[in-house]
């Protein structure tokens, strides 16, 4: 397997985790609680990966603190009620994560979930063993901020040449050109294939199951070319 990116950022919702249909229900739910209209599914999902506060200053521009803060109290008291446990790791994705272990490369998650609920969802999951680092939006600024994953690969000792990032939406891609690392989009979550390849990213992967293969693919034909 090619050993081209020694660091292997992954997003986590619609990534490695197949939750985009529990946020979109989680977020109209709140929606209607705090008396604002919904927003359709469609924007919903464009918004998923960006932070709670950009997501619904972009639903509602001009929302006041007050409204804002009972919005994401209800979302909150909904995720944590009803939803939390609905969403389950794409097929694979474990198998998938040894592999990538096993060949040498270090892996690390930036996410727009909060510290507690990313530790909730690693043990939950039972992933954490297998990640060496982590970035949540109550460390960083949300995507595409490139912050997160400056300060995995500061963490880590790995430079932006040798780092991937993996993502289901613009903004997973937008913040790996900010900090100057390569990209790979995948089609499980929110963004639709024509807009992640209007980021030219490395590669649109249907999940990231297919990720080993096309590594071993690239660094084949990389020796070919030698």
């Amino acid at each position: 397997m090619s050993r081209e990116f020694d660091l292997l950022v992954f997003d986590w919702d619609g990534t490695l985790m197949d939750s985009v249909r529990s946020i979109v229900d989680c977020t109209r739910a709140a929606m209607i609680d705090a008396d604002l209209e919904p927003r359709p599914e469609s924007e919903i999902r464009e918004a998923i990966g960006m932070g709670l506060f950009d997501a619904f200053v972009g639903f509602y521009p001009g929302i006041d603190a007050a409204r804002y803060e009972i919005v994401v109290e209800r979302y909150r008291h909904h995720w944590l009620s009803n939803y939390k446990d609905h969403s389950d790791l794409f097929p694979g994705v474990r198998a998938t994560l040894e592999t990538l272990v096993e060949s040498g490369h270090r892996l690390a998650i930036a996410t727009a979930k909060s510290r507690k609920g990313l530790e909730r969802e690693l043990a939950k999951t039972g992933l954490l063993d297998l990640v060496r680092a982590t970035r949540t939006v109550d460390e960083a600024p949300p995507k595409p901020d490139p912050t997160m994953l400056l300060g995995l690969m500061d963490e880590l000792g790995v430079p932006p040449s040798r780092t991937l990032m993996i993502g289901d939406t613009t903004f997973d891609l937008d913040m790996a050109q900010n900090a100057g690392t390569a990209a790979v989009g995948v089609l499980c979550g929110s963004h639709t294939h024509a807009v992640l390849r209007g980021r030219q990213p490395l590669a649109c992967l249907e999940r990231v199951a297919e990720l080993p293969h096309w590594l071993a693919e690239r660094g084949a034909a990389e020796e070919i070319a030698r």
